[in-house]
């Protein structure tokens, strides 16, 4: 996730890993400097924690003293509480739970609210990634079960139709580019309309559209979701 928020912004970065080769990899990239954690918290204006939530007392451990500024942790399921217990001397403390096309400016960036007057110059920095969205923290979970692992999802699902196009004559790239292309319009469209105004707009009575549907409504897929929602939220 580091790397897609790093990537959107499109600047040269200052980055640290644990030995595995990926900050260079993206200095080599972007332009910046890889160094340690310690170095990072002193130079850098901003610091994004993006290491495991169960490494936020190793990582607080050598750093907290020196990060005085701003700390946003993307850390799952790690409260603003916890952060800030972390990190005392930060002077301000934000979470956020981006996810992925962030990468390309498409992202979302859900913020736990906050009444910090160090929030907003954080939020205009990362709606250059995409939507940015505040909901109360008790509801952060929530929204990241939408937005942080709906990238996985729309991927199945791309995968899985354009697996059934192809059995039924169409080349994989034809299939994928016609998949690729319908989700995109239809999220552009639903910019401008609701869902159920769309659909609407696109099924017939008794066309092949309302058949389809009927087929996706049988095959659950309103009850998959509504599993998978729980699976994620409550685990």
């Amino acid at each position: 996730m580091a790397a897609a928020l790093a990537r959107g912004w499109g600047e040269p970065v200052l980055c640290t890993d644990s030995g595995s080769g990926r900050a260079a990899k993206l200095v080599a990239e972007l332009g910046g400097e890889v160094l340690t954690n310690r170095e990072l918290a002193r130079a850098a204006d901003v610091i994004v924690l993006a290491h495991k939530p169960a490494q936020l007392d190793a990582v607080a451990g050598e750093i907290a003293d020196a990060a005085t500024g701003i700390v946003v942790s993307i850390l799952g399921g790690t409260t603003v509480e916890r952060v800030r217990a972390a990190y005392p001397h930060a002077a301000t403390v934000l979470r956020v739970e981006p996810n992925t096309p962030a990468a390309v400016r498409q992202g979302v960036l859900v913020f736990a609210a906050s009444e910090d007057p160090g929030a907003e110059p954080v939020k205009t920095l990362f709606a250059r990634l995409g939507t940015v969205i505040e909901v109360p923290e008790k509801l952060i979970g929530v929204a990241g079960a939408i937005s942080g692992v709906g990238p996985a999802y729309w991927a199945l699902l791309a995968e899985a139709w354009t697996d059934a196009a192809v059995r039924h004559g169409l080349s994989a790239p034809q299939a994928a580019t016609l998949v690729r292309h319908t989700m995109a319009g239809t999220a552009a469209l639903l910019e401008h309309t609701d869902t159920l105004a769309l659909r609407r707009a696109v099924t017939s009575p008794g066309g092949s559209t309302a058949r389809g549907l009927d087929a996706l409504e049988r095959a659950g897929v309103r009850a998959a979701l509504s599993d998978a929602m729980d699976a994620v939220v409550t685990p």
